[in-house]
């Protein structure tokens, strides 16, 4: 098993080759910074992955469509304070002039530029605003400005999300570096290239081809950003852009340096999935949701995922109420086949459930483990030898009035 230290200081610019900057465009009534662009001094292979959701913003058309014309990228301007979604032909062309603006200043190709947006829905895109952001990003560039592109993609988060981590491959040492965004409309289902609001970038210095990195984005996300909730809603903004420039000189040569490449991109995207849900809006519980012994993975995950984003669950979670009857119920109605009888759950080691009935655990006891920040569920359905995990939160008195009163 390979161990890999994350560092919490790190960020998109660890990696060799790359510069960021996080500027205020204007774009906030708050005045918080509001723009970020990423930058990679070499061409880079990448892989990307995007919301599901039917009404998918103009960002998302528009890098989904230069990931999948492409062979290279350069930059990915992300901006805060208007998601660009529901916003027409006009939305289109304000998302690929965003592209071209940005190239234009660094003197690349367009298509070499990936946009993403997170903010109000429905709104057009203050293009002015966003002009003189760009010519202020590609300014501020720095190998030191990992951090400050972190703050300035924030919505309703209340901390940045980034990181850093060290591979040792066959051939030498490389790094990773991340950040996301997002707290609150957050179920992502992700699609990969060519197969949440939640922002994430990825870079590394490492040599990779498109379709490694492609593949490993697909198996990556599938456990770490698909595997999160905090209100079951998903956005039409949803991206995860994965870049790779070699700039180390170390390429993945082997399956083993392929092996550990991919676990130590699992474990960044793991961390920042967690950080999100910790982070939820309003959240004071991190919950995971494990089923085993299910029938198949798919049946495990219809019942994880039902529990998690119950919200009599969360609710109950939130009140340190041990009341497991809305667990079994969210099960019961989450389309999964299974036997009622054979059932049982665990408020960490505490059985709730034995055999589909209540097990005589002293609530007392059972409440203490929810004035935990963190637990877990745990779900033996007894009919097979699958298993399937969600991190979620709970849902508070705050949740409701942030979103009561959302308006960035």
């Amino acid at each position: 098993m390979n161990n890999y230290k994350v560092d919490f200081s790190g960020s998109v610019t660890s990696p060799k080759g790359f510069k960021a900057s996080g500027v205020t465009a204007g774009l906030k009534k708050s005045g918080n910074a509001d723009m970020a662009l990423v930058y990679s001094e070499e061409p880079c292979a990448f892989g990307a992955a995007f919301t599901s959701c039917t009404f998918a913003a103009a960002p998302v058309q528009v890098s989904r469509r230069h990931a999948a014309e492409g062979e290279v990228l350069r930059a990915m301007i992300i901006n805060s304070g208007n998601a660009n979604a529901c916003t027409g032909a006009k939305g289109l062309a304000n998302a690929e002039k965003m592209c071209e603006l940005t190239a234009a200043e660094l003197g690349i190709p367009s298509g070499e530029v990936v946009v993403a947006s997170t903010g109000r829905i429905g709104v057009q895109m203050p293009m002015e605003i966003i002009g003189r952001g760009i010519k202020l990003a590609v300014s501020e560039l720095s190998s030191d400005g990992g951090v400050a592109a972190a703050k300035s993609i924030m919505t309703t988060d209340t901390v940045e999300k980034h990181l850093s981590l060290e591979v040792e491959l066959s051939g030498g040492r490389v790094t990773i570096g991340a950040m996301t965004k997002g707290v609150g409309m957050i179920d992502p289902y992700l699609k990969t290239v060519p197969h949440a609001t939640m922002i994430c970038v990825v870079t590394t210095d490492c040599g990779l081809t498109n379709g490694e990195l492609s593949d490993m984005v697909c198996e990556c996300t599938g456990e770490s950003f698909n595997r999160i909730t905090v209100d079951g809603d998903m956005s039409t903004n949803d991206t995860v852009i994965v870049l790779a420039n070699g700039a180390s000189g170390v390429k993945v040569t082997n399956a083993s340096d392929a092996e550990k490449f991919k676990s130590a991109l699992k474990l960044a995207m793991q961390e920042l999935a967690r950080k999100m849900v910790m982070d939820g809006e309003g959240a004071t519980k991190f919950v995971e949701i494990k089923v085993v012994n299910a029938s198949s993975e798919a049946a495990a995950r219809l019942c994880a995922e039902a529990v998690a984003n119950s919200l009599l669950c969360k609710t109950a979670w939130f009140g340190c109420d041990p009341n497991w009857g809305r667990i079994v119920a969210a099960l019961g109605y989450s389309g999964a086949e299974f036997d009622p009888g054979k059932v049982n759950v665990f408020y960490n080691e505490y059985p709730v459930v034995r055999d589909g009935g209540d097990a005589g655990t002293p609530e007392s006891e059972l409440a203490k483990v929810l004035k935990n920040r963190e637990f877990r569920v745990t779900v033996e359905l007894n009919n097979g030898d699958s298993d399937y995990w969600v991190w979620t939160s709970d849902i508070s008195y705050e949740y409701v009035k942030i979103n009561a009163e959302y308006h960035t």
